[in-house]
């Protein structure tokens, strides 16, 4: 089974407030065995727009990192999210 990523771009209007988002958000990470290979940091911008922040979430499947979007624990910290920051995401199949 493909494992399945979120990978997200996102640029934070209220620090402080997203740190309620990332705290909201971690049960539902724990519940579908979420492993962050990259969470802000360093980044260059080779071609196209960049935001602040890029996030690349590994879940053990597809379905799993649906499930963890679609989850009561992660749309109550979405509700956060959209209130403090911009953001573009994607789930993408590994190979």
């Amino acid at each position: 089974m493909a494992k399945g990523y979120w990978v997200a771009r996102v640029d934070v209007r209220d620090a402080d407030r997203y740190k309620d988002y990332v705290s909201t958000a971690k049960p539902a990470f724990e519940k579908y065995g979420a492993n962050f290979l990259a969470r802000g940091g360093p980044y260059h911008v080779l071609e196209g727009q960049a935001r602040g922040r890029n996030v690349i979430i590994e879940f053990p499947s597809v379905q799993a990192a649906l499930d963890c979007y679609n989850s009561k624990e992660y749309q109550a910290a979405r509700a956060i999210r959209i209130t403090v920051a911009d953001a573009e995401m994607l789930i993408v199949e590994g190979v």
